[in-house]
C-alpha cells in the first residue's frame, strides 16, 4: 500500500474516540445507546405487516412489537439512526473516492462465492444478536459504556469466536 492509499482512511485510534463520543452523544440526547439490529427488525416487522397483516395480527411477537412501538416500527430511532449510518457510509466513500461497486475477494474463489459467504455470514450474525438480545454495537459497545459484565462478556465472545473461526474461513479473503 503507497502512501497515497493509507491517507484515505482515518486513524483508527481517532476512529474510536469519535465512535466513543457518538455513543457517549447518543446516550445523552435518546437515553440509549446505539444499534443496529433493532433496526433491521423494526423493518421486518413492518414488511410482514404490510405483506401478510393477518399473520402479523395473528403472532403475538408481531402484537407485542407494535404495541411497544407507537407510531409504527419505522418511527423506531433505531432506524433513522440506520439509515443515517448508510447514507454517511456512501457519502464518506464518495468524498474519500473509494465508493467503487466490486467485490473483493481472494483470487482463489469467485465473486458468487464470495457474495454466499457474505450473506450467510450476516445471515448468522443477524441470527444470533436475536438470540442474545442485541447486535455488537448494542449489546458490546452500549454494554460496555455502561459497565455490564453482559456487555464485556459479549464482546469477549464476539471477538474470540471471530478469532477462532478465522483459520477456517480464510480463504475466502486470503
Amino acid at each position: 500500500m503507497n502512501k497515497e492509499q493509507s491517507k484515505k482512511y482515518m486513524n483508527p485510534y481517532m476512529g474510536g474516540v469519535l465512535l466513543g463520543l457518538v455513543l457517549l452523544t447518543a446516550f445523552y440526547f435518546s437515553g440509549r445507546g446505539l444499534g443496529a439490529s433493532g433496526a433491521v427488525k423494526s423493518a421486518v416487522v413492518a414488511g410482514v405487516e404490510t405483506v401478510a397483516p393477518a399473520h402479523a395480527e395473528a403472532s403475538d411477537f408481531y402484537t407485542n412489537y407494535k404495541e411497544s412501538h407507537s407510531g409504527g416500527p419505522l418511527k423506531d430511532w433505531l432506524v433513522w439512526e440506520m439509515l443515517g449510518v448508510l447514507v454517511g457510509g456512501f457519502v464518506s466513500g464518495a468524498i474519500a473516492g473509494r465508493l467503487k461497486f466490486k467485490v473483493e475477494h481472494s483470487p482463489k474463489i469467485t465473486s458468487k462465492t464470495r457474495l454466499i459467504f457474505a450473506a450467510l455470514g450476516g445471515i448468522l450474525f443477524g441470527f444470533g444478536s436475536q438470540l442474545g438480545r442485541g447486535c455488537t454495537s448494542g449489546s458490546a459497545l452500549s454494554g460496555m459504556a455502561v459497565l455490564s459484565l453482559g456487555g464485556f462478556i459479549t464482546m469477549a465472545f464476539i471477538f474470540g469466536t471471530a478469532f477462532a473461526l478465522a483459520y477456517f474461513a480464510r480463504k475466502l479473503w486470503i
